[in-house]
């Protein structure tokens, strides 16, 4: 009897053991057509030829997969890691929705909240009417000279910033919630709001609603110095990128920070691959602690407001409707910086772009990498 339990034991550890033997080749196999995958496309995009470099992270299968490519620096041959800082520009808007989320789901605001019942000192007929809900997802209508080309060549103080709102009216007759209009003002508004809300500066409010408890500890709003840099300590500061122009010219310092608005808070926000490598698992797997944070994640990525057959605009993430897949992201980019998330919550997968050069082809990723993971 007990020469049989033993014979039995061990097929039984047999058996187990070549399955575990078989899942690891499967995901050797996964991983390996994975990085297929993501090399063919990136690799043409990030050429010894082209300005500055590129940082990926990939998230599939539960497991984050990092891409590097050049150089965080030309100049010093500092190459990119998964640890470098890259300027995130309007990825920064997924943290302030996940904010107004966040709230929602404790109670602590609405999404037909009006901005007057924060700020009383707005009182123009138009933005009286504009919601919290629809700044968050972009349908309030706003356009500022902050918005689109021709780009002012000065900035605004709060102050002027409100008496621009306060006069403002909509060129072509739009209504607030009505369309579509993909609006920054809209969002350094939802920055006021939320920062009189709590009685907080948004990067203390970012750090320990958002980031704290996902332990994104390379995330930040860093506050600006009187050079037009960020604040960061040193070992920080060595691991941000210097920015590039689409055609290779340096644009400003390491830290440079792009802005229209000259008051606390409006600067860019930094962070590393391998941080939102981080912010990927949560979203996709739900790998955070707190489940109203969890809650929140996966509320700002339902869609609220359709735009035609192939598009949708959720609380700051745009939905993207391709043949047999449905891609949820948001880009962001600047003169000297670009950026994008994306993810296929249907696969639980996602990717993440950072490149220190203007007008990188980040559209790749949505019409192409991830289309291909999801067919794997």
């Amino acid at each position: 009897m007990r020469q049989w339990l033993t014979v039995r034991i061990a097929a039984v550890l047999l058996v187990v053991a070549v399955g575990a033997l078989g899942i690891a080749r499967a995901d050797s196999d996964m991983d390996a057509q994975i990085g297929d995958i993501v090399t063919t496309e990136l690799a043409p995009t990030a050429t010894a030829a082209d300005p500055g470099g590129l940082a990926a992270a990939v998230y599939a299968g539960g497991r984050v997969a990092f891409f590097n490519y050049g150089f965080a620096d030309a100049a010093a041959k500092r190459p990119v890691t998964p640890d470098t800082l890259f300027n995130l520009a309007s990825l920064r808007k997924l943290f302030e929705a996940t904010l107004v989320a966040l709230g929602t789901e404790r109670g602590e605001l609405r999404l037909d909240d009006p901005v007057t019942k924060y700020l009383p000192e707005l009182h123009g007929d138009y933005v009286s009417r504009i919601t919290i809900g629809e700044l968050v997802n972009h349908t309030s209508g706003l356009l500022l000279p902050t918005d689109h080309p021709p780009w002012p060549v000065g900035t605004f103080s709060r102050d002027q910033f409100i008496a621009m709102l306060n006069v403002w009216t909509p060129p072509a007759g739009e209504q607030p919630g009505k369309q579509r209009i993909y609006s920054h003002a809209g969002y350094v508004l939802l920055q006021l709001v939320l920062e009189r809300r709590y009685d907080m500066p948004i990067a203390t409010l970012i750090g320990s609603r958002i980031l704290k408890p996902l332990g994104m500890t390379s995330t930040f709003v860093p506050d600006r110095s009187e050079d037009d840099r960020a604040t960061m300590a040193p070992e920080m500061m060595r691991r941000v990128v210097q920015g590039y122009s689409h055609d290779g010219t340096a644009i400003g310092q390491p830290g440079n920070q792009q802005r229209y608005y000259d008051f606390p808070g409006t600067g860019q926000m930094f962070s590393s691959a391998r941080d939102l490598g981080i912010l990927l698992g949560a979203c996709l797997d739900g790998a955070v602690i707190d489940p109203e944070l969890r809650a929140a994640l996966q509320m700002t990525e339902h869609e609220s407001f359709r735009v035609d057959e192939k598009f949708g605009q959720a609380m700051a993430w745009e939905h993207v409707r391709l043949d047999g897949v449905t891609v949820i992201d948001k880009p962001g980019g600047l003169n000297n910086a670009s950026a994008y998330v994306g993810l296929v919550p249907a696969r639980r997968l996602g990717i993440v772009l950072l490149a220190n050069r203007g007008d990188y082809p980040h559209e790749i990723a949505r019409y192409r990498i991830l289309p291909a993971l999801a067919r794997l």
